[in-house]
Formats: C-alpha cells, sequence, structure tokens
C-alpha cells in the first residue's frame, strides 16, 4: 500500500530515531521542541536544598556568606548608635567600655534584639544572592512545621527543667538574691517575648545558612555538620574546655536533628526552651541577667549532665520523628531537556 506524503515524511524523520526523540505536536502551554526524555528527579535532604531550590553556583555560598555578614553589621551600627546617644541624652552610668547602662532588663532586651538582626538579613541575603525564598532555610516543605515545633518545645522543657534545678542545688541562692514578683515578672516578660527571635537567629545562621553552605560542597552529612557547630561554639566566646565542648556537641546533636528530620524545629525547640528557662530563671535573682556567663564557662560537673540530657533529647526526637513519617527530603520536579537549547526544564 502506498504511503501517502505527510506519512512518509513522519517515517522517514523517524528512521533510527527512539520514540523518546520524536517530535510531538505544539500545544499552548507546554514546552516546543524535540525530547530526549524525562529525567527523574532525586530526593534531597536539608542539608544540600541550596543545590535545587535557587540559583546555584560555586561561588553563591561564599558571597552569600558575605552578604549575610554585612547587612548584618549594615544594621547593627545605627542601633548601637541610637543606644549611645540616649544612653548620653538621659546621662545613665557607662561601663569600663564606655558603654551606657540602663539597667539589667533594658540592657537585656537590647542584646536580645541585637542577637536577633541576622533574622531579616538571612531573609534577603537567600533572595538577592541564591533566589530562593527563604522558608527553604526552615525546613524541605519551605517553610515552619509549626505543629512538630510545639512538640519539640515541649520535649525539651523536661531535660531544660533537670538542669536548672541540679545547677540551683549546686550553687544554691540566698533569700536576699531574690528580686521581688514584679522585677521577675517584667523580666521574665521580656525573656518570653524575645528570646525567641534570638535563639532562632542563632538557628537560622548555624543549623541552616553555614550547614546548607557546606551541604553544597560536602556530600557527607556527618562532615557537613563539624563546621557549624565548632562555629556556634566559639561564637559564645572562649571559656572552659567543657563548656566549649558542651557547645560543640549541642552543635552537632542539633545539626544532626535537622538533616534527620528535614528541618529546623528540633534545634528551634531545644535552643528556645534552654535560652527561655536558663534566662528566665535568672531573672528571679538579683544581678542574675546583668551576669556575663555563657554556656561556654561551663565546668565539667554540669558538662556531663548537659551532654546527657542532649544526647537523650536527640534519641527522643528522633525516635517520635520516625513514628511520625515526617517529611525529610525535598522532592525536586522532574525535568525534560530539549535538544534545542539543553536547558533542563521542569515539567509543569
Amino acid at each position: 500500500m502506498l504511503k501517502t506524503d505527510a506519512s512518509a515524511a513522519v517515517g522517514d524523520h523517524a528512521l533510527g530515531m527512539t520514540f523518546e526523540q520524536m517530535e510531538v505536536p505544539v500545544v499552548p502551554g507546554q514546552m516546543v521542541g524535540p525530547v530526549i526524555a524525562p529525567q527523574a528527579a532525586e530526593p534531597v535532604s536539608y542539608e544540600r536544598l541550596a543545590l535545587v531550590t535557587g540559583r546555584h553556583n560555586w561561588w553563591r555560598p561564599f558571597l552569600g556568606t558575605i552578604v549575610l555578614l554585612g547587612l548584618t553589621v549594615a544594621a547593627m551600627v545605627p542601633i548601637f548608635g541610637v543606644v549611645d546617644i540616649t544612653g548620653a541624652f538621659l546621662d545613665v552610668p557607662r561601663d569600663a567600655d564606655d558603654w551606657p547602662l540602663f539597667g539589667d532588663i533594658p540592657d537585656t532586651a537590647f542584646l536580645l534584639l541585637l542577637s536577633a538582626v541576622p533574622l531579616p538579613a538571612l531573609a534577603l541575603t537567600a533572595r538577592w544572592v541564591q533566589k530562593r525564598r527563604w522558608g527553604t532555610l526552615s525546613s524541605v516543605v519551605g517553610h515552619l512545621r509549626w505543629s512538630w515545633l510545639r512538640t519539640c518545645l515541649a520535649l525539651a522543657a523536661a531535660p531544660i527543667a533537670v538542669l536548672l534545678a541540679v545547677s540551683f542545688l549546686m550553687d544554691p541562692l540566698d533569700d536576699s538574691a531574690w528580686v521581688g514578683w514584679g522585677t521577675f515578672l517584667t523580666g521574665l516578660a521580656v525573656v518570653v517575648c524575645l528570646v525567641p527571635f534570638q535563639a532562632a537567629a542563632e538557628e537560622y545562621v548555624c543549623r541552616g545558612w553555614l550547614l546548607q553552605a557546606t551541604g553544597c560542597f560536602v556530600r557527607s552529612p556527618l562532615l557537613v555538620l563539624i563546621p557549624q557547630a565548632v562555629l556556634f561554639a566559639a561564637a559564645h566566646g572562649l571559656g572552659t574546655p567543657w563548656g566549649f565542648a558542651s557547645l560543640v556537641i549541642f552543635g552537632l546533636c542539633t545539626g544532626w536533628l535537622t538533616i534527620r528530620t528535614g528541618g529546623l524545629e528540633a534545634a528551634l525547640g531545644l535552643h528556645i526552651t534552654t535560652n527561655v528557662l536558663g534566662l528566665g530563671a535568672a531573672a528571679a535573682y538579683t544581678g542574675g541577667l546583668a551576669s556575663d556567663e555563657t554556656a561556654a564557662d561551663m565546668p565539667w560537673p554540669m558538662f556531663l549532665l548537659d551532654t546527657t540530657l542532649t544526647i537523650t533529647f536527640t534519641a527522643l526526637i528522633l525516635h517520635l520523628a520516625n513514628r511520625r513519617n515526617l517529611t525529610t527530603h525535598f522532592t525536586p520536579p522532574p525535568t525534560e531537556r530539549t535538544v534545542a537549547d539543553g536547558i533542563n526544564r521542569p515539567l509543569v
């Protein structure tokens, strides 16, 4: 039987081509051009999200880190200036570094707010440099999973309460140290309102940005954890070796939880609860909020207890996360490669 001219043309064009390479009819909204084949997307874990959720080049994590630091400093400088001018105007006392002292509670509020400055800087950096939503720093689903965060906050309360109780037993306070209900409740309100932002800033920078920046170059999850944990400990100052080790272990455990659960919720839960309960307790006695001591100054008995509780919390969270079947990986949309332009395009 004779072929028509049209069918002959199709037959000649298809000769020697696979089915996937044949041209398809042009339909509005579909890709134009010969298709090689849909490319299946491989699920990506949290620390590798920067590779697939925005624009990635090898230099973007480095440039982003510089931009993040620059924006943070640029925001802090005028804040320092306003506080210094206000102190001079009110003629408040100054410390040895000529910094104005407004009182324990106002000074604590200022430090907590200052520590939260990296949050908006990080959101701008993710958008400007990597062209992605900052929700991709929260979890593999693109936002915080609030129900899971509330669960992590509740689970963290018990071990932190135990840690504080043992701390008070080791160093009991006399009755004269009590600040009174009015001062205590004011200080507690400041702590409860501002600590979540301060703790979140540290988590988004260390377990978020630094973890994902390292993940752009290192595939091993275990190796990805080390830089952010060491930098997190160093940022708290060099106190005792036990304190530094405790902070490194905290960073390693919360980093591991972030990767295994697919988001920052567990790290946020532990960090926020630790700081709220710790500073809340400090607000109860005279000079507690003004103390310069941090977790970096931890003695060895507290190191043993703190590390044990951190590891216990980590194990509990991992167990619960497995039972809840949390989404722990992001699956990018499948792509097609066109012969014409050689560019991967997402299938819509």
